[in-house]
């Protein structure tokens, strides 16, 4: 079973192209959140979860979804992590978590995407974007054939650099960015609820055709990048970036 989630659908992308190659089912964690559903995942084969990597680690949504759900059948499970550059030392933390879990972890791969973490970063122009996914998918079908025949995905060497990505900067991540405090909507909002609709935590509610934001936020980027008009904001830090949205 493939489980994913993803703000902006580089993680979906990653997972249905490992779905249709391994014959698997792929299930959409942002759904089983935003529905609340905690009934049991049941699988014959490894579990895949695939997400974005967040200042170099699994999201921490993402692990908690992971810790509060109960896994059955198959106790194999691998993590796929869609990043802009690389993962740091995100496998020896999905590791300590597949021990409180009880769970056999095989491995974490990281394949670049599109950067989508706009708050931050410069979305990439069409043509790269394009040259990016291209070139992603030799270790996604490279993923799901170490995944399909039963072999753990390559370890990665621990670095000083790593360490601290992975440990320093990925406390300090969540305090000093991860907020809705500074997202609003600019006089091009035509009042859809796309953004509501979107948001995996039910963080955004809509008050008449206006969006407000609640406190739980995880900065997935899909409000942002999902508007279908640009009129998303956060903070003056977007104004004028191109937002990065792949459909599927």
């Amino acid at each position: 079973m493939i489980l994913y989630f993803s703000g902006t659908g580089n993680s979906r992308y990653v997972a249905k192209m490992m779905g249709e190659e391994l014959k698997d089912e792929a299930v959409s964690i942002n759904d089983r959140l935003k529905t609340g559903n905690r009934e049991a995942l049941v699988s014959k084969t490894p579990f895949v979860v695939v997400s974005p990597v967040y200042a170099w680690r699994l999201p921490r949504v993402v692990e908690r979804f992971i810790l509060e759900t109960a896994f059955e059948g198959n106790a194999d499970i691998y993590f796929v992590l869609t990043c802009g550059g690389d993962v740091g030392m995100a496998g020896k933390y999905a590791k300590k978590l597949c021990v409180r879990k009880g769970l056999a972890y095989q491995g974490l791969m990281g394949i670049r995407m599109p950067e989508n973490y706009i708050t931050m970063y410069q979305a990439p122009g069409r043509e790269e974007i394009q040259e990016i996914i291209r070139r992603a998918k030799e270790p996604i079908l490279l993923a799901a054939s170490l995944v399909g025949g039963g072999r753990k995905f390559p370890e990665q060497g621990p670095t000083v650099a790593n360490a601290l990505k992975s440990g320093i900067v990925n406390d300090l991540f969540y305090p000093l960015f991860v907020t809705a405090k500074g997202y609003h909507t600019t006089s091009a909002c035509i009042g859809c609820g796309k953004c509501a609709s979107l948001c995996p935590l039910n963080n955004i509610r809509m008050e008449g055709k206006q969006p407000v934001w609640g406190s739980e936020c995880t900065q997935c980027m899909a409000c942002i990048c999902g508007c279908p008009v640009t009129a998303v904001e956060y903070r003056k830090k977007t104004q004028g970036k191109e937002r990065y949205y792949l459909e599927g």
